[in-house]
C-alpha cells in the first residue's frame, strides 16, 4: 500500500495486488521499455514509500538485476560516488535529483559513463537537463509517466526507428514528452468532445486503464470521482500527438485559468529553468479581480546568478516564447520552492505563500 504525494490535497490510499505488481514488474523488463535484466545494476532514488520506487525493486529483484541502496539521506555526491563506484547501469529519480547531479558533476567531474538510462518523472523534466545528459554526457534519458494508482509505469520517452531519424533538437522535444504507453496499458486523452484529435495541441484529460491500474481509494469516498466505468481519471491535462506520444501540460488543478484560456504551468516552468542562471522554477496561480487568474513564477537563481538576474531579465528571455496574455504577471525570487518528501514542486504550500505575500504590506 502507498499514498499520493499530496502535491494538490490530502493523500489517498492506494492498495496494490500481487497480481499488478508481477504484471507491471515483467512490463519495465520489456526491450522497449526499460529492459531490466540480468546484467544490469540498478539504483531507485525515489523511496519505496512513493509508488514502490516506480516497480523497480520488483523487477530487479525478479530479473536478478544488482540493486543499489542509496538509503534516505543521499545528496548528489553520493549519489555520483555510486554510480562510479558501483557501475550503475539504470537509475531514476524525479527531476530536482537530476538538477543536483548536474550541479555535482559540473563542480566534481566523475565517471558516470556506466549508465545505460537515466528515467525521470514526477514532474516534467525541463530540456536543459534532458539535454545535458543526452549530448554532454552521451546518456539517455528517459522520461516517464505515471501515478502512485497506476502502480506507477503508464508511459516512457522512448524513441520508435521513426522518430530516431529526426534532428537532435527534435529528439530533446521527443525525450521531453511523457512518451509511448507501455504494453498492457489503454490511455485516452478526452475533453468536453470526446476524445481529443492527436494534433500534438488539443488538450483534454488523460485517463488511463488497465492490469496494474487500481481501481478504488483505500476507505476514501474520492474513489467515485476519479475512478468510472473501468477508466482511472488522472486530473492530468494532455496531448497526443500523431506518433501516439503523450505530452502533459499540467495538473487540472495546477492549470491557470485566465479570462476562459488554458495557461500551462509546465510550459512557463521549462521555459524558465532552460534560463542559464536559473535553478528552479514554479508557476502557479493567483486569483485575479477581472481574469479569474494569472500567473506568478517563483525562481530560485543559481548562485552565481544570485545578485545580478532581475525579474526585467526573465521577462525578456520569455516574451518570444509566448503569447502576450501567457506571461507571468509577476516573478518572485526565492531561496528555496518548497517539495515534497520525494522532491516534487509543493505548489499546494507555494500558493499559500503568495497568498500571504500578495496580501502582507510589502
Amino acid at each position: 500500500m502507498c499514498y499520493t504525494s499530496a502535491t494538490t490535497g490530502n493523500p489517498k490510499g492506494v492498495v496494490y495486488s500481487h497480481r499488478g505488481i508481477y504484471l507491471h514488474s515483467m512490463s519495465i523488463g520489456m526491450t522497449d521499455t526499460l529492459g531490466i535484466c540480468e546484467k544490469d545494476v540498478t539504483m531507485a532514488i525515489v523511496p519505496m514509500f512513493h509508488a514502490n520506487a516506480w516497480g523497480l525493486p520488483f523487477a530487479s529483484v525478479w530479473f536478478g538485476a544488482t540493486q543499489v541502496m542509496p538509503g534516505p539521506q543521499f545528496t548528489p555526491g553520493l549519489l555520483a560516488e555510486l554510480i562510479e563506484k558501483e557501475k550503475v547501469t539504470m537509475t531514476a529519480g524525479v527531476p530536482t535529483v537530476w538538477l543536483g547531479m548536474l550541479k555535482e558533476l559540473e563542480a566534481n567531474p566523475r565517471d558516470i559513463s556506466s549508465l545505460r538510462g537515466v528515467v525521470s518523472g514526477g514532474s516534467a523534466a525541463p530540456k536543459g537537463i534532458i539535454q545535458a545528459f543526452e549530448e554532454t554526457y552521451k546518456i539517455p534519458f528517459i522520461q516517464g509517466y505515471g501515478m502512485t494508482e497506476t502502480s506507477p509505469i503508464v508511459s516512457l520517452s522512448n524513441m520508435t526507428t521513426t522518430r530516431e531519424k529526426e534532428q537532435p533538437d527534435e529528439k530533446i522535444n521527443i525525450r521531453a514528452t511523457q512518451g509511448l504507453v507501455v504494453p498492457g496499458l489503454e490511455v485516452r486523452v478526452i475533453n468536453e468532445n470526446g476524445d481529443v484529435p492527436q494534433d500534438g495541441k488539443t488538450m483534454g484529460e488523460l485517463i488511463v486503464r488497465g492490469p496494474w491500474v487500481a481501481d478504488e481509494y483505500y476507505k476514501d469516498e474520492r474513489t467515485k470521482d476519479t475512478f468510472k466505468d473501468g477508466w482511472l481519471y488522472t486530473g492530468d491535462i494532455a496531448t497526443l500527438d500523431e506518433y501516439g506520444y503523450i505530452k502533459i501540460t499540467d495538473r487540472t488543478k495546477d492549470l491557470i485559468k485566465s479570462g476562459g484560456e488554458w495557461i500551462s504551468s509546465v510550459d512557463l516552468e521549462n521555459a524558465l529553468m532552460s534560463h542559464e542562471g536559473v535553478f528552479e522554477a514554479a508557476v502557479i496561480a493567483v486569483p485575479h479581480e477581472k481574469w479569474q487568474e494569472r500567473p506568478v513564477a517563483c525562481v530560485v537563481c543559481k548562485d552565481a546568478y544570485k545578485d545580478s538576474l532581475t525579474k526585467e531579465q526573465l521577462m525578456a528571455y520569455l516574451e518570444p516564447q509566448f503569447a502576450k496574455w501567457w506571461m507571468p504577471d509577476d516573478i518572485v525570487f526565492m531561496n528555496e520552492i518548497p517539495k515534497t518528501s520525494v522532491g516534487k514542486f509543493l505548489k499546494r504550500a507555494l500558493r499559500d505563500q503568495m497568498k500571504d505575500y500578495y496580501t502582507s504590506p510589502q
